[in-house]
């Protein structure tokens, strides 16, 4: 296995992901308190870098069912998303911090679905990066690739989580992560979406 390769997959896998370690802090202090969350976020984490990875392979053997004109509209993703976290945040505050507690034990922090979503829509700039790179690859270098890659989602969430429990930014997130998370949200939907030029922006 070429040392080379595993270096270059890496080095694209930081560059193109480092948002994601605040997203998955959020999420992380979102389900702080919240059994099996942890797993859910992974999981979810998993599932949309997993979606990422099947475009870009596809992409990079010639398949196009995602046109690239489709791709800045995943930004709808979340921004839907952050639209309906910043709801339940004011109807929470609004009915009272009872209540909240009550919905957060109900909810559970994100789920896998939520997660994956963002972190497939928030991975569209990606796949445009990848199918370059793993067209020139070939087969056996696109394997380096993907191990690699799926490898460091776990180093990712695992920095996510690590910096949602550090005791500063844990009492920070605790106190602004419901305003923090739809804001992260909204904002990277609409970067997406005018970033790509979606609905002629």
């Amino acid at each position: 296995m070429d040392l080379g390769i595993i270096g270059q997959a890496a080095g694209l896998f930081a560059v193109t992901n480092i948002d994601d370690i605040l997203i998955l802090a959020l999420f992380f202090a979102q389900g702080a308190g919240h059994p099996g969350s942890t797993r859910r976020i992974v999981l979810g984490q998993y599932l949309g870098f997993a979606a990422i990875l099947a475009v870009a392979v596809a992409a990079a053997f010639g398949a196009t069912f995602l046109p690239e004109s489709a791709i800045p509209y995943l930004g709808l993703l979340p921004l839907a998303l952050g639209l309906k976290a910043a709801w339940q945040a004011w109807k929470d505050h609004r009915d009272g911090s009872g209540d909240e507690e009550a919905e957060q034990t109900k909810e559970g922090g994100p789920s896998p679905l939520e997660v994956a979503a963002v972190t497939f829509a928030n991975g569209g700039d990606n796949i445009g990066v990848y199918v370059p790179v793993f067209a020139t690859a070939g087969i056996g270098g696109m394997t380096v690739y993907a191990a690699v890659f799926l490898v460091l989602v776990a180093v990712w969430c695992f920095a996510g989580r690590f910096f949602a429990t550090r005791p500063v930014i844990a009492k920070a997130l605790a106190r602004w992560g419901h305003i923090l998370l739809p804001l992260v949200l909204i904002a990277i939907g609409l970067l997406i979406l005018i970033k790509g030029g979606a609905f002629g922006l």
